[in-house]
């Protein structure tokens, strides 16, 4: 018999990590859903970056790294945005904590498996891919605020304006695309999507 491993088994517990957990939402999210929403995403950035603007980016890549951005919270918990970047040596101290946890997680699978899904846990923070995945993780913030304002929830009216204030800061040409030809239609009813 072979020796088990507990990583996937750990990320399958991704759904029990609530976001937003200071705010009062319509629709709880966890952090499974969350990492979906932003692969989802991820992907579409890709191949806007990749199709229209010509760009050289692995769209297969930026999904893979969508999933697993997040995963060092299945044992650190979601700190909440207030908090994480209070101050600057909170935001550090943080950041090694993510680091820590997702070498726990990394120790988690055999030696064989280790060296690809490194490269998931800890992705190379200059490459374009990268940078889609953190663009797309602010869209997806942003439009978490976008459905809770429209279904009445201002709890989530300065975190709208918030995210949308640092998504056009964004210098990207496939983030600006997306904005404006897909993020509207999330204000929508599903009567008005038809």
């Amino acid at each position: 018999m072979s020796k088990t491993y507990n990583f996937f088994a750990y990320l399958g517990r991704m759904k029990y990590i609530k976001r937003w957990s200071l705010m009062k939402s319509t629709q709880e999210e966890n952090i499974l859903e969350h990492s979906a929403m932003v692969a989802q995403i991820s992907h579409a950035l890709a191949i806007i970056a990749k199709n229209i603007f010509g760009k050289d980016v692995d769209v297969d890549k930026c999904s893979t790294l969508a999933i697993y951005h997040d995963c060092s919270e299945v044992i650190t918990g979601d700190l909440p945005t207030p908090i994480k970047y209070f101050n600057e040596d909170i935001k550090k101290a943080y950041k090694s904590l993510e680091g820590v946890a997702s070498n726990k997680l990394l120790q988690m699978l055999p030696e064989e498996l280790k060296p690809e899904m490194q490269a998931n846990l800890f992705p190379d923070k200059n490459s374009i891919e990268y940078e889609i995945v953190k663009s797309a993780d602010r869209i997806a913030a942003y439009l978490k605020c976008v459905e809770e304002v429209k279904f009445g929830n201002r709890e989530f009216s300065k975190a709208l304006k918030s995210n949308k204030a640092l998504i056009d800061k964004i210098k990207s040409e496939e983030v600006k695309y997306f904005m404006q030809v897909f993020a509207p239609s999330y204000d929508l009813t599903l009567d008005e999507l038809e």
